[in-house]
């Protein structure tokens, strides 16, 4: 099998509406999700500034302990890191964002090991949560995990990166 073929292979199932602008293949949903997960303690952060009634009642809720709030802040910064690299993904992008972006999963789960050890630290040190809550924490992590590991999309998400195309 010649290249092209191969390449013919892996896109076979796509449609024209599953590709952006500089033809390459739009972001998995897979990857926003592990984003969304590591960056919980930001998105429990912008909720509670904009609620008007009582701006700590929902960062209290999720982390009774403030410490904990804090290292999660600590362990998403990995994620605003890789938040950053996706929005500076685009053909006249400097060398780095080229290579963070080839190491997406590496980085992704680094970021993923980096927020269980905060939660079980948690658990150990304040036992802020039920075993329950810790368990099915863990069955997530390895859950986005396997999936970024195992996807053909998010694979091939990362072999492209943008190049400029050109004009008709």
């Amino acid at each position: 099998m010649n290249k092209e073929q191969v390449v013919t292979k892996n896109y076979a199932h796509y449609s024209v509406h599953d590709f952006d602008n500089f033809d390459c293949l739009k972001l998995s949903k897979g990857i926003y999700l592990s984003l969304l997960f590591v960056l919980r303690g930001y998105i429990a952060w912008i909720i509670s500034i904009t609620n008007m009634r009582d701006k700590t009642a929902i960062i209290q809720w999720l982390y009774p302990e403030p410490s904990l709030f804090y290292l999660s802040l600590v362990s998403g910064v990995i994620g605003l890191y890789l938040v950053l690299v996706i929005s500076l993904r685009r053909p006249d992008a400097a060398n780095w964002v080229k290579v963070s972006w080839r190491h997406y999963k590496s980085i992704i789960m680094v970021a993923l090991v980096v927020d269980l050890m905060v939660e079980i630290f948690g658990y150990w040190y304040w036992q802020l949560f039920s075993i329950n809550a810790l368990i099915s924490h863990v069955v997530i992590a390895i859950i986005i995990m396997i999936f970024t590991l195992r996807s053909k999309r998010v694979a091939l998400n990362i072999a492209e990166f943008p190049e400029k195309l050109p004009k008709p």
